[in-house]
């Protein structure tokens, strides 16, 4: 873990590494969204609820994507280390696989009138999200407190 001092921290070299992946996968995201322009046009076969849950898997994607790089860019400022630390480097990133998972997979098929199982991976993934957004979050307030 690098310490904050009056604004000397940089994001460690796996906080780094992890960006740099997070923007790499941004990419698919952009062919996601090519595949939902199709849909919405007509071109590529979906019922209501696909298409419902195709919009909501790639905005979900996308955000926390780039909300991931938003807490690894400033997690070296969080008095927090082992196990907590990387709580906070991961349930952002773990959130933006399994969340937009579950929107996809849990409607594939031939006119799903409702979502399957695998709509268990949102779930999965708004608590990686919640936990890690509450790691960084009382992380980064207690880091700013004791560089005050």
């Amino acid at each position: 873990m690098i310490h904050a001092t009056k604004g000397t921290a940089m994001p460690s070299a796996p906080d780094l590494i992890l960006i740099g992946v997070l923007l790499l996968a941004l990419v698919t995201v952009e062919s996601g969204g090519y595949f939902l322009t199709r849909v919405v046009r007509g071109l590529a076969p979906a019922n209501r609820l696909q298409t419902n849950f195709f919009r909501a898997g790639h905005a979900h994607a996308a955000v926390l994507l780039v909300l991931s790089m938003v807490i690894l860019s400033v997690i070296s400022y969080a008095a927090l280390d082992g196990f907590w630390l990387w709580l906070a480097r991961l349930g952002a990133p773990i959130a933006a696989i399994l969340m937009p998972a579950g929107f996809f997979l849990s409607v594939l098929g031939r006119e799903p009138e409702k979502p399957n199982r695998l709509i268990v991976l949102l779930w999965i993934g708004a608590a990686s999200l919640t936990a890690g957004l509450i790691a960084a979050g009382v992380g980064l307030v207690a880091g700013g407190i004791a560089a005050l």
